[in-house]
């Protein structure tokens, strides 16, 4: 049985983003497949007692320095020197933040498959530090890994004319809930506004949030997400939701089920990511039926193609669009038939999984003897 090691997420189970839910869907697909699968992750990351963990999924704990700047490549190295102690024949490892440490696991004849996420050094929350960290990663990434993965088309266009390198498309995918569901927290279907994200800059969360000023005057307002190391932004959402009635900052939702029932319901998703390539919650959103109002970015395009309404990234330009499409009823079921027929195409986690097997079997395969 061949030995899988997935390095770079949190860990397995994990609810903390993109990376861990789709290590939770392919951990326990490539069990079913064949193999033996140890996912390396941070000990205060991993639920253990989660009642939907896949006993077959070895979870093994490194050490590592919990720091916003450290966190990723401290973790990396202790999973990585842990993979090539352990024995593994192939490596799956989620961003290029870790492509420091490959030349250990070719060293050790360890063939690897290179998640390279977005472009993260265009991402306002790092500093000029880990913007150089991550450009250096990325660097060693296209250098050392044997087979990279993008999650967009213009992600593999960018890494082909960047760095001559060519690589594998596998999206994200999405959950499409089994039946209907009651909207939560006593709202009303398609009576309200939501939007779920990580709280930092590129993902529009400061104009949101004054866009959801005006907005609010109509509808109310469920705003989903956090930090993750709290900040102005934490601190923002919790004075917006103090001051006015009418909007609700939940934080970090990690039941899947709330989270679902409050896509499929609301009025319009707003969705303000602006780098990286295929977002989950935007392809989460679209398996739910979700009415979405994105940020127009070629990204966004890519993902959603004629199942959204895009949006220019200022307050004023977003409660307009946002507050038309809650007054068309139509134009919403329109929106949220096409985002389901979309995603239940494009963007299934079968297919997901599918891609990430073959892949895997492909590196086992030409790993050197």
């Amino acid at each position: 049985m061949p030995k899988v090691a997935i390095i770079g997420t949190r860990g397995y189970p994990s609810y903390y983003g993109g990376f861990e839910t789709a290590v939770r869907k392919l951990a326990p697909y490539l069990s079913d497949a064949g193999w033996d699968v140890v996912v390396y992750g941070r000990p205060q990351a991993m639920k253990l007692d989660d009642p939907e963990r896949d006993q077959r999924v070895h979870s093994v704990a490194t050490r590592g320095f919990e720091r916003k700047s450290l966190s990723t490549l401290t973790y990396g190295f202790t999973s990585a020197r842990r993979a090539v102690k352990d024995g593994c024949d192939v490596a799956l490892v989620m961003n290029v933040a870790n492509g420091f440490w490959l030349p250990l696991l070719r060293a050790a004849r360890i063939p690897t498959l290179v998640n390279v996420d977005g472009i993260e050094w265009e991402r306002a929350k790092w500093g000029r530090i880990a913007k150089t960290v991550f450009r250096s990663g990325a660097r060693s990434t296209a250098r050392w890994a044997n087979t990279l993965v993008y999650d967009a088309h213009e992600i593999k266009r960018w890494w082909g004319a960047k760095f001559g390198r060519d690589g594998i498309y596998i999206p994200y995918g999405g959950d499409a809930p089994a039946q209907s569901s009651e909207p939560p927290l006593g709202l009303k279907f398609r009576g309200y506004v939501l939007v779920v994200a990580r709280f930092v800059p590129e993902n529009t969360i400061p104009e949101f949030f004054e866009a959801a000023k005006s907005i609010a005057k109509s509808w109310p307002v469920v705003i989903v997400g956090s930090s993750g190391y709290g900040g102005e932004l934490d601190d923002c959402a919790r004075l917006l939701a103090e001051s006015t009635p009418n909007i609700t900052w939940l934080g970090h939702v990690a039941d899947d089920q709330l989270l679902h029932r409050l896509m499929q319901n609301c009025g319009v998703y707003f969705h303000g990511h602006s780098v990286g390539g295929t977002n989950p919650a935007l392809v989460q959103a679209m398996a739910c039926g979700t009415p979405a109002v994105a940020r127009d970015t070629v990204y966004n395009r890519e993902v959603l193609g004629d199942a959204g309404v895009f949006t220019e990234p200022s307050p004023r330009r977003i409660a307009d669009t946002v507050s038309e499409l809650m007054q068309d009823s139509d134009r919403q079921s329109a929106l949220s038939r096409a985002a389901r027929s979309r995603q239940q195409e494009l963007f299934t986690w079968e297919l997901v999984c599918e891609r990430y097997e073959s892949a895997l079997r492909g590196a086992l395969n030409a790993r050197p003897v």
